[in-house]
Order: C-alpha cells, then sequence, then structure tokens
C-alpha cells in the first residue's frame, strides 16, 4: 500500500493532470483528427461517471485493501493507447447501456431541472421574505434608537430651561 496521500497525488497526475495535457495537445493542433478527440471525449466521459459513482460509493469501496493502488491501474488502463481500455468500456460497456436507458435518463434530468428551477424559485423567494424582515427589524431598532436620542435631548434642553427660570 502506497498511503494515502501518496495515492492520491498518483491519481490526480496519472488519472487527470496527463490526460487533461494530451487532450490539449490533441485539441490544439493544426488539423486535429476526429478519432484522436473522441478518443479523449470517450476518456473524459468514463472519468466523469466514474467519479460521481466513486463519490457515491466511496462508504463502501474506499477501504478495500490497495483501493487506491486498483483505481490507479484502472485509470493507467483508461488512457494508455496500447491497452485499448477507454475503447472497450466504452463501446461495450457504457454505450450499450446508455442507449437502453437514454430515454429514461433524459426524462429524469428533465424532472430534475424542472424540480431545480422550483426550489431555486422558492429559495429566491424565502431569501427575498427573509432580507425584508430583517431590514424591516434593522428600520424599527433605528428608529427606537433616534427617538430615545431625540427625547434625551428634549428633557435635558427643558432640564436646562428650568434651571435658568
Amino acid at each position: 500500500m502506497l498511503g494515502d496521500f501518496i495515492t492520491r497525488i498518483i491519481i490526480l497526475l496519472v488519472g487527470y493532470a496527463y490526460p487533461a495535457y494530451g487532450c490539449y495537445k490533441s485539441v490544439e493542433k493544426k488539423k486535429p483528427e476526429i478519432q484522436e478527440l473522441r478518443y479523449w471525449c470517450k476518456y473524459w466521459i468514463l472519468v466523469g461517471i466514474l467519479t460521481v459513482l466513486e463519490r457515491i460509493g466511496d462508504i463502501i469501496v474506499s477501504w478495500f485493501p490497495l483501493y487506491g493502488e486498483i483505481k490507479i491501474a484502472l485509470l493507467v488502463c483508461l488512457w494508455y493507447p496500447k491497452s485499448q481500455g477507454t475503447s472497450y468500456v466504452y463501446e461495450k460497456l457504457l454505450c450499450p447501456y446508455m442507449s437502453r436507458h437514454e430515454l429514461n435518463i433524459d426524462q429524469g434530468i428533465l424532472v430534475l431541472k424542472i424540480r431545480g428551477h422550483t426550489v431555486i424559485v422558492q429559495l429566491l423567494q424565502y431569501i427575498y421574505q427573509w432580507t425584508l424582515q430583517i431590514f424591516r427589524h434593522l428600520q424599527q431598532q433605528f428608529d427606537k434608537k433616534n427617538e430615545r436620542s431625540k427625547s434625551k435631548e428634549r428633557h435635558k434642553a427643558g432640564a436646562s430651561f428650568m434651571f435658568l427660570r
């Protein structure tokens, strides 16, 4: 076992930094090759899905022995061109699954967008009402303070005139 800190650094370098640089080089070519761009798109799609699944299932799988090292091996297998890991996982596993469930996924995303919009609107209305209440409360406190200071001034002014009589 490499140690959690070292493993995370290697994962960042091997799984994200190096592939990002390779993707950058592909995009910035004078005449980028479509196959190379498709390869990197497939890689980043798989990495995105793996990252989401890992965040969800991290509690369950992170305690497995050599988990970090297995993750490094998986990421290397995905981006290493001779292994063709990206093509295999994408074309044999992900693409058939997504094709079968694409309509359901699209409907789920649409529902989440609508619900998300509704929640955001309600949240903004709540924040607006809450802010108004705070400003009203502050205004009342300010008015009371002004009224007290004016009252003290009148009292002092009245007392000083009484002294002159």
